[in-house]
């Protein structure tokens, strides 16, 4: 019996399955569990059912062409083939596809992207801007061929034709169109200012209309400077650009519509406002003169005289009244000066010289007590009419005697 070295036997087991149809093209079902994508793009899983697992591999060079994220526990089917890993010495299933069981991987990747953007805030309410009234740039995002382009220069011109439209001609599906819509919006928004942006296109499949629902275009159109409308596909179309857009258009028509005013409606407005402001200003005429002439009818002004006649004899009665009120009040006022007066003569010092009385100072200082003088002092004695100037020759104080 020969001997053989495990790199033998692996490489003989690995032509053995290789060489097996059936194990070529082959599509599993399973449950992904132990999911891992390196940094090279290589995706590592393993596939179980209830009874059993089969390891698994998809290499960058297909795993870039998947629309979801796969995750553990969800349930998918496999395609590829079977091989033997020779290093290991074990077989897995070489992936070249992966699809989401019970829906599409378009639908699954839809949902799992509006998750992980609505989780940022990138479709809140509050983040939308209302759309400028009057505009007089539109920056286009859509293919320069097909109806879309057609659709909104004709409705935009029939209703506002001054409004100047301005095409970023982009593909708008296929590897590739993600990329240059996402530049067309920051173009507009960064390097050619406008006062609104149209990104859209026309309807079709989901597979169609994808490329508005990648994760580059949602951010271009979050990022964007201006108020943006999102005008893909049909009314029964949504994609995730709706969602970030300021505002939704079920139609490119309809996103014409919602970027420039109708003319015509402008002009009724117009119209109606002009009726309403004569009316108004009609009213107003009349019943300013009404009241002109119900004040003309006052006999105020029918009688002026009568008026001033009024005011003459109430004129005379507020000074006959404040000239009795003056009178009274400097009659007052000289009866109080009086009995001032009387109080002061009461205490005046030279009423007391005129009884007789005299005021002794020495040194031009009252003296009120005998201890404050001294013999010889020389005193001053003044008298109602005159003063005499005497020596103290004697002193004589109460108890002496």
């Amino acid at each position: 019996m020969a001997v053989h070295s495990v790199s033998e036997v692996n490489r003989y087991l690995k032509d053995l399955l290789s060489a097996e149809p059936i194990l070529r093209g082959i599509a599993v079902r399973g449950e992904i569990s132990n999911f891992k994508k390196y940094p090279s793009g290589h995706c590592y899983f393993t596939l179980k059912d209830a009874g059993s697992a089969l390891k698994c591999v998809m290499f960058r060079s297909y795993a870039q062409y998947m629309r979801f994220v796969p995750q553990n526990g969800m349930q998918v089917v496999a395609s590829g083939s079977i091989s033997v890993y020779e290093r290991d010495g074990v077989y897995q299933l070489y992936a070249e596809s992966l699809l989401p069981e019970g829906t599409g991987d378009l639908a699954l990747a839809f949902e799992q992207l509006k998750e992980k953007l609505t989780a940022e805030g990138l479709f809140d309410s509050s983040r939308k801007r209302p759309l400028p009234l009057f505009p007089k740039k539109i920056g286009v995002v859509t293919s320069s061929a097909g109806a879309v382009l057609r659709d909104i220069y004709r409705v935009s011109k029939r209703r506002w034709p001054s409004v100047q439209l301005v095409l970023y001609p982009v593909q708008v599906q296929g590897e590739g169109a993600a990329e240059q819509i996402a530049a067309g919006i920051d173009f507009f928004s960064r390097k050619y200012p406008v006062d609104v942006i149209i990104a859209g296109r026309g309807g079709g499949s989901m597979e169609d209309l994808w490329a508005f629902n990648e994760e580059v275009v949602v951010r271009a159109i979050a990022a964007a400077k201006v108020p943006l409308i999102s005008a893909v596909g049909h009314e029964t179309d949504f994609t995730l650009a709706d969602f970030a857009a300021d505002m939704r258009a079920a139609t490119p028509s309809q996103a014409a519509e919602l970027a420039v005013p109708d003319r015509s409606e402008i002009r009724r407005q117009v119209e109606n406002l002009t009726g309403q402001l004569t009316r108004q200003m009609r009213r107003e005429i009349a019943a300013r003169r009404t009241r002109l002439e119900n004040i003309l009818q006052n006999r105020v002004l029918r009688e002026p005289q009568n008026l001033l006649a009024e005011r003459r004899q109430r004129l005379d009665f507020l000074l006959e009244g404040l000239q009795k009120g003056a009178k009274q009040n400097l009659q007052s006022k000289q009866h109080r000066l009086g009995l001032v007066m009387n109080r002061l003569a009461a205490i005046n010092p030279a009423a007391v010289l005129g009884r007789g009385y005299g005021l002794l100072t020495r040194q031009d200082k009252l003296v009120t007590s005998v201890k404050s003088v001294a013999v010889n002092d020389e005193l001053k004695v003044t008298l109602r009419d005159g003063s005499i100037s005497v020596r103290a020759l004697m002193i004589e104080e109460k108890g002496d005697r």
